[in-house]
């Protein structure tokens, strides 16, 4: 299933909230970015998509925010390719397609991931306990496959 992310500033500040995080102008906008832009940015893209529109934002800011967020169950990481963090504001279970050809991140939902990371956990040696499990596939996207070269 697709999680529903909130989409107003409101609904954001609301779970934000709830979460147990103090609200922030800058706070509700790094996670309000994420909640509308499920494209699984770095840093760096939250930083230049941001900085416009908010001058006094460092990328130190957008990085600790990124770190308080994922604490908190409110965003994952994602490390799909080359150790660079990706932030996902969809937390539930589902995998991650990446195109090398134009290097997006694309969720896959699929009806049966959760019985799928349930067997994984099951096959972990006695006594291992699995924190998170990630399943990520890399191809190219139906856009890349469009076009001719």
């Amino acid at each position: 299933y697709k999680m529903i992310l909130p989409r107003t500033d409101t609904e954001i500040t609301e779970k934000i909230i709830k979460s147990g995080i103090r609200p922030s102008i800058q706070r509700i906008q790094v996670y309000g970015f994420l909640c509308r832009n499920p494209i699984h940015p770095t840093v760096d893209t939250v930083y230049t998509a941001l900085a416009p529109s908010i001058p006094t934002l460092s990328k130190t800011t957008v990085y600790n925010t990124l770190k308080l967020l994922a604490e908190h169950n409110l965003v994952q990481t994602i490390t799909i390719e080359n150790e660079e963090l990706r932030y996902d504001a969809d937390t539930s279970n589902h995998l991650h397609f990446k195109c090398k050809k134009c290097n997006e991140v694309f969720d896959v939902h699929y009806s049966d991931t959760n019985h799928l990371y349930s067997l994984f956990e099951q096959q972990l040696p006695q006594g291992f306990k699995a924190d998170k499990i990630q399943t990520c596939i890399w191809g190219t996207c139906s856009s890349c496959n469009n076009t001719i070269e």
